[in-house]
């Protein structure tokens, strides 16, 4: 009897808790199921032209997916951009290389890294998610995949890109500059008409990086993380520290516990300053969304921006709240 009461108790007691964790979360998404879903797009830094373009296509009833690979493209190709894409700045030998993942609603994700000649590393890291059992790919195996896959090579090296390379090499300081020229690394999220959520982020890389460097903006997780059943989040600044907290997962993490997007941004933030003894020297920003719409960012330093897409209204160079020194 003894034996029987506590089974059928245990199963009671499971029972309930099953029930309360499907409570929980339906309690957690009540808002997103009765609030009518709007399309919408945000992006690391001012990103303006880049959110726009990803926000008209999900106006149009595109999906997230598509929607956040067009937008991010629209940096890739800005020359005027030594950060990102083509114009890049090049490593301390004078190589563009590029690093870029994406991820979609379904959590599939694509990523390369060290890809050298390829204008779009985000469409690439898509054929990498979609066309291979792989999430990553590296070097010249990415470069030998996109060929394969139909991209052209291309010199990515342009002369004003190389002319401020051969300016620094003539005193090879090498040192992170904060909110460098007021753009980096793009990082993208973008929710459309269904409710699902899609994000990638792509970038050069540090200026000057030594050959072989790879950052956190290809790093699932570190860079960019989606949850569709939570949300999203990138990140942009000094990507070794990026890595070492891995930021973007963690801010989703705290916001399937209760945290608003500005909220967990902002505790993602704080562990890194943290354990950071030197974190003045640098910077670390974050974007995020949840699944009601709800947006957020922080950063260390004053200076990090970024824009947004919605109801056929942009909001550009928005403040993220900073680290009150």
């Amino acid at each position: 009897m003894r034996r029987r009461t506590f089974i059928e108790r245990s199963a009671i007691s499971l029972a309930g808790i099953s029930f309360g964790s499907s409570l929980i979360k339906s309690d957690l998404f009540a808002m997103t199921k009765n609030t009518a879903i709007k399309p919408m797009a945000i992006a690391t830094w001012n990103f303006q032209k880049a959110a726009q373009t990803a926000g008209e296509m999900l106006e149009q009833g595109e999906n997230a997916l598509d929607a956040v690979e067009q937008g991010v493209m629209v940096e890739e190709s800005n020359l005027k951009n030594t950060t990102v894409g083509d114009g890049g700045a090049p490593d301390r030998d004078g190589n563009v290389t590029l690093d870029a993942c994406i991820m979609d609603a379904t959590g599939n994700a694509g990523s390369v890294v060290y890809l050298k000649e390829i204008e779009h590393p985000v469409s690439v890291a898509r054929k990498v998610m979609e066309e291979t059992p792989h999430v990553m790919l590296a070097g010249e195996g990415a470069l030998q995949f996109a060929i394969q896959q139909g991209f052209k090579r291309k010199n990515l090296l342009t002369p004003e890109s190389e002319a401020e390379w051969k300016e620094w090499l003539k005193n090879k300081e090498y040192k992170p500059i904060i909110n460098i020229e007021n753009h980096d690394t793009i990082g993208m999220l973008c929710m459309d008409k269904n409710g699902d959520i899609a994000g990638a982020c792509t970038t050069s890389g540090l200026s000057y990086k030594m050959n072989g460097r790879v950052g956190d903006s290809p790093i699932i997780g570190s860079g960019l993380f989606v949850d569709n059943e939570i949300g999203g989040a990138a990140g942009t600044g000094m990507g070794e520290a990026i890595m070492k907290s891995v930021g973007s997962f963690l801010i989703v993490e705290l916001m399937r516990q209760g945290k608003s997007p500005q909220e967990a941004c902002q505790e993602a933030v704080m562990r890194t300053v943290n354990k950071s003894p030197n974190y003045k020297d640098f910077q670390v920003a974050y974007i995020a969304m949840n699944k009601n719409g709800e947006v957020g960012s922080y950063c260390i330093h004053k200076g990090f921006s970024y824009a947004m897409f919605q109801d056929g209204k942009s909001s550009d160079n928005l403040s993220a709240s900073y680290l009150e020194e």
